[in-house]
């Protein structure tokens, strides 16, 4: 049985392809057109899945959609009523929803084939049902609390449930506009963060300072009995404006989402090119902090209804690796399975196991243990893009060899040297995170690497941190409170007498994102690092995504792109190693 799941129309466009209740690929939209957050039909994403299973649209069981219209219709209509949108804010959205409505259409235009190719009908699963059912469904638990957190989706931004078998029973819901998202992204851009997605600034802005305004954001966001809570929406406009979220296909748009009751409130918002100050550290600490208060309020909640020691988390905000490290410290769950494509894009996956979990009752099977179900390129591909580049690697040492495994020493050796690696190898990820098929590698030991890598290759902000990938079995010698977690999505503490030897990895208040590597998740990966071990004593390599202020690479092309328009020094394509001649200062 085939079905294809599709966030379409909606950011973080994607798609997934299940066969008989089993991940067979699933991928970004984003990754295929190279536009962040990409929103609209996922046609490359689509055609990847189809062709990995070397199918058509006619061969498919199910077709299924993250998104029903019909949901909440009555809360709709009296929110409406009440509030009174801008006759612009409604077409954009009727144009929206007729764009999902008729996705079939879409499909069959987009694709230059019959409509009655694409013979089964198209499903609609809510959205936040969808986000519930990708981490439950993918998990290793039989019993678990479920929680679904993001800016909003079929008028619902925060959804609780229990999670049993093949089931899912909603224990507790919070629509829109309250949403604990919409507060972090209007606080983000109020910061001077305002592209789609840039929280996760947010994040790494706040170890710099103290939560000093927690007393202030008391007042935007407020707890609420039974887990929930609301916004005080003076301080909001995104449910006033002509056009505050547009997403066609493209690149996600948000306009400023804070009423001007909100400056009044904190001072005067940064601009995107202002300088970074102690002021927006400290707001930035306070807006993690307030965060954090309704997360764990809402987890609790959860915890005091379900009575398990196991939580699962997806929808946006369970991107929010500072909260994740402290479930264990401040909630009474101790397993914890977090979506690694928590984001919009995660969707496509839930809907398609929903459907068949819930809808069709079939049994589960399957368990996500990694997040490689993208592309991937034989050597025959990339020695054909090596030969179309050979006048670009002019100044560049290419070697081939015999395996990827025979080159580990090589590549170990460089990056303990002091060498920036970009390591292409295996099925791309899916999420947010590269976890060792698309990534650039370091040494973690050098506390000049992260500056370097900032400037050098990632061209980004000096106070973004990078991550430790750690052999899993060595995970407890380095961090407290140690839980493994393959998918880089929980900030720990680092244990005091280890962060002067990793000084690279150690964020200002002592944590790292933490990711545990094991043989079975990602055999090549841990060779590297074991051999990394070998020669230096430490189980750990700096990983950051394969990119430079763009989408994570896909193909080898971009690989190549991305190596030689920054200032790597190594890039491992497979079994082929590009060394530059010179020195790079």
């Amino acid at each position: 049985m085939f079905i294809l799941g599709i966030n379409a129309y909606h950011p973080d466009s994607s798609c997934c392809l299940i066969r008989d209740g089993e991940i067979l690929a699933a991928a970004e939209e984003e990754r295929f057109v190279r536009i962040k957050h990409w929103a609209g039909l996922p046609k490359q994403a689509i055609q990847f899945c189809l062709d990995k299973a070397q199918i058509g649209f006619e061969d498919l069981d199910y077709l299924v959609v993250n998104r029903d219209h019909k949901r909440h219709f009555t809360r709709k209509m009296v929110f409406i009523l009440k509030n009174k949108p801008s006759i612009n804010f409604l077409k954009d959205r009727f144009v929206n929803l007729s764009e999902v409505k008729n996705l079939k259409a879409a499909l069959a235009r987009n694709f230059l084939i019959s409509p009655c190719k694409i013979r089964t009908p198209l499903l609609n699963i809510e959205h936040h049902l969808a986000h519930l059912a990708s981490a439950f469904f993918v998990s290793p638990f039989k019993e678990a609390a479920i929680v679904s957190l993001d800016g909003f989706g079929d008028f619902v931004s925060c959804m609780v449930a229990r999670g049993l078998g093949s089931k899912i029973d909603v224990v507790s819901t919070v629509y829109y506009p309250h949403s604990l998202g919409l507060f972090y992204s209007a606080l983000t851009q109020f910061l001077g963060f305002k592209r789609f997605g840039d929280e996760y600034k947010v994040m790494g802005l706040s170890a710099y300072g103290k939560p000093i305004f927690l007393e202030k954001l008391a007042d935007v966001i407020s707890l609420a009995p039974k887990g929930k809570f609301l916004l005080n929406l003076k301080y909001f406009n995104f449910f006033k404006k002509s056009q505050a979220m547009l997403w066609r296909s493209g690149e996600p748009v948000l306009e400023d989402l804070y009423s001007p009751q909100l400056i009044e409130l904190l001072g005067r918002p940064r601009q995107p090119q202002e300088e970074l100050n102690q002021f927006h550290c400290d707001l930035a600490s306070s807006v993690q902090a307030m965060y954090e208060r309704v997360f764990f309020h809402i987890v609790n909640y959860a915890f005091s209804q379900i009575r398990t020691d196991a939580l699962c988390l997806a929808g946006g905000c369970a991107l929010n690796s500072l909260a994740n490290g402290k479930i264990s410290r401040n909630s009474a769950f101790k397993k914890i399975f977090i979506q690694p494509a928590s984001s919009d894009a995660g969707g496509a996956i839930g809907a398609a196991f929903y459907l068949y979990h819930q809808l069709l009752g079939k049994e589960r099977k399957f368990v996500m243990q990694h997040a490689s179900w993208g592309p991937e390129f034989n050597d025959e591909e990339i020695r054909k893009v090596l030969q179309e580049y050979r006048h670009l690697l002019a100044e560049c040492q290419l070697r081939e060899f015999a395996s990827p495994e025979e080159l580990i020493p090589e590549v170990a050796s460089s990056i303990s040297e002091g060498k920036i690696v970009g390591w292409f190898q295996g099925r791309m990820e899916l999420g947010a995170r590269a976890l060792g098929n698309r990534s650039i590698l370091a040494d973690p030991r050098r506390p000049e690497m992260k500056t370097i890598l900032n400037v050098r290759v990632k061209r980004r902000e000096e106070f973004r941190p990078f991550a430790p990938a750690i052999l899993a079995e060595r995970a407890q010698e380095f961090f407290d409170f140690f839980s493994p977690d393959p998918f880089m999505l929980t900030v720990l503490p680092i244990r005091p007498e280890k962060r002067g030897l990793i000084p690279a990895v150690v964020h200002v208040d002592g944590t790292g994102r933490l990711q545990t590597v094991t043989k079975q998740e990602n055999l090549l990966f841990w060779r590297l690092i074991k051999e990394f071990d070998r020669i230096t004593g430490i189980p750990i390599l700096l990983n950051t995504s394969f990119n430079e202020n763009e989408p994570i690479v896909c193909n080898p092309k971009e690989a190549l792109d991305c190596f030689l328009r920054t200032r790597m020094d190594l890039l491992v394509l497979g079994r082929f190693c590009i060394w530059r001649k010179r020195k790079i200062e």
